[in-house]
């Protein structure tokens, strides 16, 4: 119903371009079902390189995301899609109810974040939010990201290492169980880089063996496990 030039939200809705990212085929073809009664969805992806890929060609206005995907995690996506001055939206959709996530989701420059068990009466209402410039996040976690942010101004915490773009690429391949010539070739790089992005990486954490490696990227998220 438009009244005096203005719109509804259903009808700015309905001409929002989403484009889905998730690598579980089963909760992609639940949120398909629920996106295409509302919204234009433009395309579906399984990993994250895809997601980068087709969000450079279809230049949608809200990307809908997981975290945890193969080739590349959502967020390094998003930082990848920022960087580059993609200006769509981006909501994080993820089993992960961590408030310290959350928070770097946000700084990653995401608008929405909310977990797939309430995808069903959020999504919606979240898209619908960020499309009008609003962030978005979740009720199930807004208590304990408050007190995520509290304690980092309360509190002096050690400074982990930073790692760069390019090494959080090699340490998720890596995780994934992938060989150097392998990593190499999926980033287009040297497998002699490759090692060289290891082998730095390795000194800058402290750790010694591939497994510690994979125990770091755990905690980043960059793999799930189980």
């Amino acid at each position: 119903m438009r009244v005096l030039g203005k719109e509804t939200p259903g009808n700015v809705l309905s001409r929002t371009t989403v484009l889905l990212a998730d690598d579980h085929l089963i909760v992609a073809e639940g949120l398909q079902s629920l996106l295409r009664q509302t919204v234009k969805l433009v395309g579906t992806v399984g990993d994250g390189r895809a997601l980068v890929e087709t969000a450079r060609r279809l230049q949608p206005d809200v990307i809908v995301t997981d975290i945890t995907m193969p080739l590349l995690n959502g967020l390094d996506a998003v930082r990848q899609l920022k960087a580059e001055g993609i200006a769509a939206k981006v909501i994080v959709l993820t089993m992960h109810k961590d408030a310290q996530l959350a928070e770097e989701a946000f700084r990653a420059g995401v608008c929405g974040y909310i977990l797939k068990q309430s995808a069903g009466d959020e999504l919606l209402t979240a898209i619908s939010e960020v499309v009008q410039g609003r962030l978005y996040l979740t009720p199930l976690i807004t208590k304990d990201l408050i007190s995520v942010l509290l304690d980092a101004q309360n509190t002096s915490k050690p400074q982990e290492p930073q790692l760069t773009p390019r090494q959080r690429e090699v340490l998720q391949l890596i995780a994934e169980g992938r060989t150097m010539k392998e990593a190499a070739a999926i980033l287009n790089i040297s497998a002699r880089t490759a090692e060289t992005h290891k082998y730095e990486m390795m000194q800058s954490l402290g750790v010694q063996t591939t497994a510690e490696l994979i125990q770091y990227a755990i905690r980043l998220h960059l793999i799930s496990v189980g």
